[in-house]
């Protein structure tokens, strides 16, 4: 399957899990939990307070060489919104890619998913635990806070 195919199947919409496809075209689906969603919305309301130039975006969809990976947060750049505006998955990163980890996420994955986002043009990726905190990346590895949103906190409130 390519992503329009899984954007358009009746029998794929409103299922309570994340989509993404692997780079042969396979459905990969991860249940997520309250806290999961609850992060993802506070990460998004505080990047609009502190960006309101750019747009927020959930559940974002990005093409990468190993198939459809959906960030769970991501935010773009007016110049950036020219280009994915109407791209029904991105064919360049949003400058900020942030992951909401679940119980089922590894370390390894996360690595890859990291280096996909940045291959596509990210330049910062994030990762919020199940307790809140923030660690934040570029391409050259961790950083001490973002240097996009430096006043971003480090830990969210539960």
């Amino acid at each position: 399957m390519n992503w329009l195919e899984v954007c358009e199947h009746p029998d794929l919409q409103n299922l309570p899990f994340k989509i993404e496809l692997d780079e042969t075209g396979k459905i990969i689906m991860s249940p997520t939990k309250v806290y999961h969603s609850i992060y993802q919305g506070e990460i998004a309301y505080q990047l609009r307070v502190l960006s309101p130039t750019g747009k927020t975006l959930v559940e974002c969809a990005i093409a990468t060489r190993k198939g459809t990976k959906v960030a769970g947060v991501a935010w773009a750049s007016p110049e950036r919104l020219a280009t994915i505006w109407s791209e029904i998955e991105c064919s360049i990163a949003p400058e900020l890619c942030v992951e909401v980890l679940s119980s089922t996420n590894t370390r390894q994955e996360m690595q890859a998913k990291r280096q996909l986002y940045f291959e596509r043009g990210a330049l910062e990726v994030w990762l919020c635990d199940a307790e809140g905190k923030l660690t934040f990346f570029n391409p050259a590895g961790e950083l001490a806070r973002s240097a996009l949103f430096p006043d971003f906190p480090t830990q969210l409130e539960r």
